[in-house]
C-alpha cells in the first residue's frame, strides 16, 4: 500500500485552498505580511506540490506598509470557473476583502478588485448557473462575546465586480456560543449544498464542522455529529493540533480529500513551525461527509491518493552566482526596495537598508520558511562595513519582538543578537580576520547554534544551545511560523553599501528524540 507523509507542505504554510481543473490540482496558502502574497501551488497527486507562481507580486496588488508580521493577507482562496483562475482573500492591513483573476494559475494576475460591502474575513466563491455566490464570516450585529461571528452569503456580480441583491445569514456554527465561526465553503453533492467552516480559533480549541441545505441561501442544517474532525480532545502535547480550516476537493477518480492547516509542536508544547498544510481522506455516509473513515483523526502517515504519485524536487540550497532570478519559495518580510536586490556573477548583491529588522518598516531581508523541526541553514557572505554600525548577516525571525540575528559588523565583529519581548542583548560576539566568512545557524529541536567558518569546511561555534523557544507562537503570539534569511542593515543612515551573498541552504536535520520524564 502506497502511503505519504504529513505535512504535504511543512512549514508556514496556512490557511490552505485547493480546486481541480481537469487532472491538475492548485493550491493556495496564506502569506501575511510576507511578499510577494499567495504562492499557487500544482500537483497531480495531491500529495507532491510544484510551486508555479505567487499570486500578487506587486505593490499594488500586495500594500503592506508598517504591517505588523500576522497581519496583511488572511486565508484565500482559489476556485476555477469557466476558463479563469480566482483568488478571494483579505489584506487585513489595507483595503479589506479583494480578489484577483488570472487565465493562467502561473501568472500574471489581475490588479485587485475591491468589494465594497464585503465586511469580515475569510472570502470564498461558488459558481453555479453561470452565477457566482461569495460567502465569508463576519462580526454579529448583536454580537454577545468577541468572535460572536456568523457565516453570510451573497451573489457577486462579476462583470461590475460588486455584491448585488440580498444577503443572506446561513449559519452561526455548530456549538452553541463557539467562537469564530470562519473559513467557510460551499460545495454541492446529490442535490445537497454542504457548508464547511471551522469554528473555535485558529489555536488548540480548532475544529471543522459541518452543515447542509436543499437550497443554497439557505436554511442549513448542522450535522449531529459535528465536528467532523478536531484534536482539541487530543491534549496540548499531541503531535499535530490545531486541526482546522479545511477545503475539500473531488478527485477525476471519486474520491474526495481535505486539505487542511495543522501545528507540529516540538521540544515540549512549542510550536516554531506555524500553521502548516495536511492532507486527509474524506468518504460519505448518509449524505454527510466523514473524515478519516474509522479513525476520525489527522495522522502522519496516510495511504496515498488514487492517482498518480508524481514526485516534485522543491530546491531549497542557491547558488545565487548561477541564477537570474529569485527563487520563488524565497520571499520578503513586506514591500521590498526592489533595487536593493540583484544577481550578478558575484551572487545576491544586497543593498543594506537603514531600517532594522526590530522595526516595522521596510527592511533588507529574503528568506525561507522554516520547515522542519531540525535543520540547517547556511551562507557565504562578503562584507565590508562603513561604519561600526552596519551588519550583515542571517536572521532567524519569528516577528519584529522576537528574533536572532547572527550577523558581521563593524571592524569584522561576528555578533549573535537575541531579540525577546522588543529588549536587544547581544549574546555572543566575536572578531574575525577576514570580510568573508561562512556563517551557520543550527537546530537541534528547540536548541540554536550559530557557527562560523572562513573555509565552509571547517565550523566554529560562537554561540551553543540558544534557547528557540523564543521563537514559537506560544511565546511570540501571532499566526506566523518562523523564516530564515539574509539581511543587511545600515543602522538609521542612507548607505550605498551592500552584502554579496554567494549563496544559501537549507536542510533538514534528522529529529532527535528526547526522553522527558
Amino acid at each position: 500500500m502506497k502511503t505519504f507523509n504529513n505535512p504535504i507542505l511543512p512549514g508556514f504554510y496556512p490557511d490552505p485552498s485547493v480546486c481541480r481543473v481537469g487532472d491538475d490540482y492548485y493550491l493556495v496558502t496564506s502569506t501575511f505580511a510576507y511578499f510577494p502574497g499567495v504562492p499557487v501551488f500544482k500537483s497531480k497527486d495531491l500529495v507532491h506540490w510544484e510551486q508555479i507562481g505567487n499570486i500578487l507580486t506587486g505593490q499594488s496588488q500586495l500594500p503592506l506598509e508598517n504591517a505588523e508580521v500576522s497581519r496583511g493577507i488572511f486565508a484565500p482562496t482559489i476556485r476555477y470557473n469557466d476558463g479563469v483562475f480566482y483568488m478571494i482573500t483579505t489584506n487585513v492591513s489595507f483595503g479589506g476583502n479583494f480578489l484577483v483573476t488570472a487565465t493562467d494559475p502561473a501568472g500574471e494576475w489581475s490588479e485587485p478588485y475591491y468589494l465594497s460591502g464585503a465586511d469580515g474575513i475569510d472570502p470564498s466563491l461558488f459558481f453555479e448557473n453561470g452565477r457566482c455566490w461569495y460567502h465569508g464570516t463576519c462580526e454579529k450585529k448583536d454580537k454577545a462575546y468577541f468572535g460572536d461571528n456568523e457565516i453570510y452569503l451573497q451573489e457577486l456580480d462579476l462583470e461590475k465586480m460588486q455584491l448585488v441583491g440580498e444577503r443572506y445569514v446561513i449559519w452561526h456554527s455548530a456549538l452553541k456560543d463557539a467562537a469564530w465561526p470562519e473559513a467557510p465553503h460551499i460545495y454541492k453533492k446529490n442535490d445537497w449544498y454542504y457548508l464547511l467552516i471551522s469554528e473555535g480559533g485558529t489555536c488548540h480549541d480548532h475544529a471543522i464542522t459541518v452543515a447542509r441545505s436543499k437550497t443554497l441561501t439557505g436554511y442549513y442544517e448542522g450535522f449531529k455529529c459535528n465536528p467532523i474532525l478536531t484534536h482539541r480532545h487530543l491534549g496540548k502535547n499531541y503531535p499535530i493540533v490545531n486541526v482546522g480550516h479545511g477545503d475539500l476537493v473531488e478527485t477525476q477518480n471519486g474520491e474526495w480529500w481535505m486539505v487542511l492547516l495543522a501545528s507540529r509542536p516540538y521540544g515540549g508544547r512549542f510550536r516554531n513551525l506555524g500553521r502548516e498544510t495536511f492532507l486527509v481522506p474524506v468518504s460519505w455516509e448518509n449524505d454527510w461527509p466523514v473524515v478519516n473513515y474509522g479513525i476520525g483523526l489527522l495522522r502522519e502517515e496516510e495511504k496515498f491518493p488514487d492517482l498518480p504519485v508524481t514526485p516534485i524536487d522543491t530546491q531549497t540550497s542557491f547558488d545565487f552566482r548561477k541564477l537570474r532570478d529569485i527563487p520563488l519559495n524565497l520571499m520578503h518580510l513586506r514591500n521590498p526596495v526592489r533595487e536593493h536586490y540583484k544577481l550578478d556573477n558575484r551572487g545576491l548583491v544586497m543593498r543594506l537598508n537603514k531600517n532594522a529588522i526590530t522595526e516595522l518598516e521596510t527592511v533588507s531581508y529574503l528568506c525561507i520558511r522554516q520547515m522542519h523541526k531540525s535543520f540547517e541553514v547556511r551562507t557565504k557572505i562578503e562584507f565590508s562595513p562603513a561604519s561600526e554600525n552596519e551588519s550583515a548577516g542571517l536572521v532567524i525571525f519569528q516577528s519584529h519582538k522576537y528574533n536572532f540575528q547572527f550577523v558581521l559588523t563593524g571592524k569584522n565583529f561576528l555578533r549573535v543578537i537575541k531579540t525577546e519581548n522588543e529588549n536587544q542583548e547581544i549574546i555572543s560576539e566575536t572578531q574575525i580576520n577576514s570580510s568573508a566568512v561562512f556563517l551557520k545557524i543550527s537546530a537541534q529541536e528547540q536548541n540554536l547554534s550559530f557557527l562560523y567558518s572562513t573555509d565552509g569546511e571547517i565550523f566554529t561555534p560562537i554561540h551553543e544551545n540558544a534557547s528557540a523557544n523564543i521563537l514559537s507562537t506560544d511565546i511570540a503570539g501571532g499566526f506566523v511560523g518562523n523564516t530564515i534569511g539574509m539581511y543587511a542593515f545600515s543602522n538609521g543612515a542612507e548607505s550605498e553599501n551592500y552584502a554579496v551573498f554567494a549563496e544559501f541552504s537549507y536542510n533538514r536535520y534528522p529529529t532527535i528524540s528526547i526522553t522527558r520524564r
